[in-house]
């Protein structure tokens, strides 16, 4: 089971800090990342991180902005969202696999292992 935390109401410009807390299943095992969908839209790829932590994978729409990081012993991933904008309105759901879908999160989206429940972030213009 995967736990996101750390949603919010946030001003542009600001940030905040999503968490995700996995139980029941060890994480290093596993790639990890984060998706996102914005109402009326589809959900979409935001980052991921290779279960060894040396390759990162982003959208080009946060990079530079977010930070993806885990911390295997404390079985849990993290993203650092900055400079937030009001389209990353959206809910956040923290994923695991396997597999490192290395730059095709999005292609492969429908054969992800584990999704969590998601956790809503809204930016305020």
């Amino acid at each position: 089971q995967l736990q996101a935390s750390g949603g919010g109401l946030v001003q542009a410009g600001g940030s905040l800090r999503l968490s995700c807390a996995a139980s029941g299943r060890t994480l290093s095992s596993y790639a990890v990342g984060w998706f996102r969908q914005a109402p009326g839209n589809e959900r979409e790829f935001v980052a991921a991180i290779h279960r060894n932590s040396d390759v990162t994978d982003y959208a080009d729409s946060v990079k530079g902005r977010f930070t993806i990081s885990r911390d295997n012993g404390k079985n849990t991933l993290y993203l650092q969202m900055n400079s937030l904008a009001p389209e990353g309105t959206a809910v956040y759901y923290c994923v695991a696999d396997r597999t490192w879908y290395a730059s095709a999160w999005d292609r492969y989206r429908k054969r992800i292992d584990y999704w969590g429940q998601g956790t809503q972030v809204t930016v305020s213009s």
